[in-house]
């Protein structure tokens, strides 16, 4: 996929698609030293990252301001949705959650050089749960990619969800038996959609989570 093919499946401006030829360039700078992604994908980042990242927004409720981005790793999703809301969703933020000290380096170096609406949370997940600042009081969407079985990343993001909170958790070839695990401790309602980058991989959407009464 083409920079420009890009641009015209997911509506990008040529100011926002910039941004992410900025984002590109700083992610294969950094990988020299720090490893944010696997090396063989960059020749393909437009669809493996940028693609696979910007889907996201089409199952989000229009309305979502408060975004949270566990594992942000290398910033996808969560830096491409930064700068993708930030043309159109002006009031939007994204918060990232890294425990990796370079990592988190890089994330906040790019957030200030393109000058992108988001946040670095340093440290764990369960930490940050059980301490969250006031901006992670009312959560609107939460999203996760390639980091932990769907039983586990389901207890992690749950002390962030209220009501309201939609989680969009990409999911590989076996997400059907993840799923079917998840719903033995968890009670949810979900949709499974097609992933745009890979037809055996879907993008879950998730609402309503609860444990399940032991």
């Amino acid at each position: 996929m083409t920079p420009e093919a890009f641009a015209e499946t997911y509506h990008v401006s040529r100011e926002t698609l910039a941004k992410l030829m900025a984002f590109q360039a700083l992610l294969g700078k950094w990988q020299q030293a720090v490893n944010l992604v696997g090396p063989t994908t960059l020749a393909d980042f437009w669809r493996r990252h940028a693609a696979d990242s910007a889907q996201i927004l089409r199952y989000a409720p229009p309305s979502a301001n408060t975004w949270l981005d566990l594992g942000s790793g290398g910033g996808l999703p969560g830096l491409v949705l930064a700068i993708m809301l930030r043309e159109g969703r002006p009031d939007a933020r994204v918060h990232l959650v890294e425990s990796d000290r370079k990592k988190a380096a890089f994330l906040r170096a790019v957030i200030a050089d393109i000058g992108l609406s988001a946040a670095v949370h340093h440290g764990r997940i369960e930490a940050l749960a059980a301490a969250p600042p006031a901006s992670l009081a009312a959560i609107d969407v939460i999203t996760a990619r390639a980091l932990a079985p769907l039983e586990e990343l389901l207890g992690l993001l749950h002390p962030f969800c209220n009501s309201s909170t939609v989680a969009l958790l990409h999911k590989g070839r076996n997400w059907r038996e993840e799923l079917t695990l998840g719903e033995q401790y968890w009670n949810m309602s979900h949709k499974a959609h097609i992933s745009d980058t890979d037809a055996s991989a879907r993008l879950l959407e998730i609402t309503a989570l609860s444990p399940l009464s032991p």
